[in-house]
């Protein structure tokens, strides 16, 4: 048999790992072992890039308070984790859905099938972008572990040139015509994947970590959060009302019928109940009050307000 050199691919998450190179003769428990081994690497990848997501942070912030929306792109596995970062926000807290938007090549019926060749159309990408007609108040945060993908590619260069911001994702270094049209990139190097090119492993969990992250950060850094508790969310569910009852109770020292009177009285408004009793006032003068200290509870039940916000970050 001839054997023929195998080209050499410079992307990290194409490249074969050589620690389960034996991956296939092993037992379950020892799949389990190499897999979870290489999965401990992903945190210590995100945490080397952490100036970068907090520069994430303070973009998409900025946009936020300017008015305008989070939109990430992305195709496969990168599309999926993008559309459920996005998916979240509302429940999560209390959101409109086009604050937060997920955009996957292919459109929902990627969701729940694979559509690997819509990743490969740039023009599909940049009309994504006229189609939710992307502005200048608007930060544009493309998802491509493998640097590469045309899709998002397009989506960013388009973002780009109707003035929006543009953040790129990925797990290798990217082309540098890519990152022409890139205001930050983050690259957290999480290494070959277990299996050679499977970038729905670590390239993956690294993607999640990064993306809660920045939603997270960014929704605390806008006030819909009171210590680390989502007082933003609406009580609409059996399961969000059983919360929002426990977090009106911790945060005001009442029992549960004061809390449940209180949600009712606020629509099920967690925010708005909390400051109603720790005031004493009505729904009306505790939503004034809210809207004075800019949506904080903090300054609506006169405690001091948080640090000066939409300060640092690049972009």
């Amino acid at each position: 048999m001839t054997s023929h050199p195998v080209p050499h691919d410079p992307r990290l998450t194409e490249q074969r790992n050589p620690d389960t190179a034996d991956i296939d003769v092993a037992d379950a428990a020892r799949i389990v072992e190499l897999l979870n081994r290489q999965d401990r690497l992903v945190p210590e990848a995100v945490w080397a890039v952490r100036d970068a997501v907090a520069g994430a942070i303070a973009m998409v912030e900025r946009a936020f308070r300017g008015g305008g929306k989070l939109l990430y792109v992305g195709a496969g596995t990168s599309g999926r984790l993008g559309v459920l970062d996005a998916s979240e926000c509302p429940p999560t807290f209390g959101t409109p859905p086009e604050m937060v938007q997920g955009v996957i090549a292919g459109g929902a019926s990627a969701l729940v099938k694979g559509s690997e060749g819509a990743e490969d159309d740039p023009d599909a990408g940049a009309e994504a972008m006229d189609a939710r007609d992307v502005g200048p108040a608007d930060v544009v945060f493309g998802i491509a572990a493998s640097g590469t993908t045309p899709y998002v590619r397009g989506a960013l260069a388009r973002a780009a040139a109707r003035g929006a911001k543009t953040i790129l994702l990925s797990c290798t270094d990217p082309p540098q015509a890519l990152l022409a049209n890139v205001d930050l990139a983050i690259l957290p190097k999480v290494g070959p994947e277990a299996l050679t090119g499977s970038t729905r492993m670590k390239a993956g969990t690294a993607t999640k970590l990064v993306l809660n992250t920045v939603t997270t950060g960014a929704m605390i850094r806008m006030g819909r959060a009171y210590g680390n508790l989502m007082v933003d969310l609406v009580a609409l569910s059996d399961k969000l009302k059983d919360r929002g009852e426990r977090i009106v109770m911790e945060v005001c020292g009442v029992d549960r019928a004061a809390a449940r009177r209180a949600l009712g009285d606020a629509a099920q408004h967690v925010k708005t109940a909390i400051v109603m009793l720790r005031r004493g006032v009505d729904r009306a003068t505790a939503e004034r009050l809210l809207a004075e200290a800019g949506g904080y509870v903090r300054g609506a039940v006169g405690e001091p307000p948080p640090p000066v916000h939409g300060s640092g970050g690049r972009g």
